[in-house]
């Protein structure tokens, strides 16, 4: 009873100077809101980021020519050619990979009648649409008659369709990419998020490898030796469980076919899980570097708390002094004290969760991202409330405590 006694006399005496107090909350309010806020809109990026590597595809393993530098990014130093593929997409050998995925990818202009747009070509095989979980909104994805044809055909990815064709249907629309007529047999479903390889999902157009090989990039598409050249190639584990196996059975392969015995890998392999981490720290250590900056004006906050309970000790000297003359004990008046800088805190503190969770609400508004605000992110800013009204209120009540009742009485 004399805790909730101590807290209704300490609301008391913050209504009783609403103003100052609202002033002195006003740092905790903007720090904790600050705090939730950026907190949400981090666990909203991370669980973007989740959502857009897991859609590229399951149990997915990424092979990249070149040797990996520091932060696992390949140096393209080397060659992966459309027969490493081939040769990986063997049952034999490697059990584990249930599709493999060639790409060879360059940037072109592509124009329709009186529309261009400057897009990404991505040379494909048929089995990119089941690897890359890919799907065909209208018309055909490429086959394997395509591939065998060098065929002129082309699959648009839904940006790049809107742009060429914004008030027709694509299907069966002649194109030009860098000069070189096609004829459109697919449009692609939307699916949104930026491309592993860089740029829109969207913004891609899909055509036979062999014909991007042959047809449009010439002698650029092949090594030093004609072998034909991609940029890099996509591989689905047969499951979640096989792909540490299938990670070693493309290793085994690779080194193989390049000779190589002591030397590094000339290639990089990246599986899903490894970009998803890498992806996830980034943003982790993002969210924290900012919470913490803005939990500076939480510090900022408990030194209100501070300056304006040692004021408020000041004003209440003779009320001190009676109650320890009616026979408040030292502590009864440290844990008043205490109290009211911790319902100052913590009052503050839920003011500014609803800041917080308000601003993540707009954020929403704007389509940008969705936030979470989560159960431990309130905890976290409840907890630090406290301690902040914990720690910076034990010196103004400590000075109360230690008041002589004799001159506080004769305090005027």
């Amino acid at each position: 009873m004399n805790l909730f006694e101590s807290i209704r006399v300490s609301f008391r005496s913050l209504g009783a100077n609403k103003m100052r107090s609202i002033l002195t909350m006003l740092g905790i309010i903007i720090g904790v809101g600050a705090v939730i806020a950026l907190l949400a809109v981090g666990q909203g990026a991370g669980a973007a980021i989740t959502q857009q590597v897991q859609g590229i595809g399951s149990n997915l393993i990424f092979v990249f020519p070149g040797q990996a530098r520091q932060g696992g990014v390949p140096t393209g130093a080397a060659n992966l050619t459309l027969a490493d593929a081939d040769a990986l997409d063997d049952s034999v050998c490697c059990p584990d990979i249930a599709g493999v995925a060639p790409v060879y990818n360059r940037t072109v202009q592509a124009n329709a009648g009186s529309n261009n747009t400057s897009t990404q070509v991505s040379g494909i095989t048929p089995a990119f649409e089941r690897v890359r979980n890919f799907r065909v909104a209208r018309g055909r994805f490429v086959d394997q008659r395509d591939l065998d044809a060098v065929a002129r055909v082309a699959v648009l990815g839904a940006y790049t369709a809107k742009n060429l064709f914004p008030n027709s249907d694509p299907i069966g629309q002649p194109i030009k990419i860098n000069r070189v007529p096609f004829k459109v047999i697919g449009v692609m479903e939307e699916k949104g998020g930026t491309s592993f390889f860089g740029g829109n999902q969207d913004d891609v157009i899909f055509v036979p490898i062999t014909t991007a090989q042959q047809r449009l990039f010439g002698t650029s598409a092949v090594t030093a030796q004609g072998a034909p050249r991609v940029s890099a190639i996509a591989i689905q584990a047969a499951s979640d469980k096989q792909l540490n196996a299938a990670m070693a059975e493309i290793t085994q392969v690779l080194r193989r076919r390049h000779k190589i015995i002591y030397q590094q890998d000339d290639f990089t392999v990246l599986s899903q899980k490894d970009i998803l981490g890498a992806l996830s720290q980034i943003t982790d250590i993002l969210t924290i570097f900012l919470a913490s900056i803005a939990a500076i004006s939480l510090l900022v906050g408990g030194i209100g708390i501070m300056n304006i309970m040692l004021v408020s000790v000041t004003e209440r000297t003779r009320e001190i002094g009676i109650r320890k003359a009616v026979g408040a004990r030292r502590r009864d008046i440290l844990l008043q004290f205490l109290i009211e800088a911790v319902v100052m805190s913590v009052t503050g503190g839920g003011i500014g969760i609803l800041f917080g969770s308000g601003i993540g609400a707009l954020v929403n508004m704007t389509g940008m991202i969705q936030t979470v605000v989560s159960l431990s992110s309130i905890l976290l800013a409840v907890g630090f409330s406290v301690a902040v009204g914990l720690f910076f209120g034990l010196y103004p009540a400590a000075r109360a405590a230690s008041l002589h009742p004799i001159d506080a009485l004769r305090y005027e």
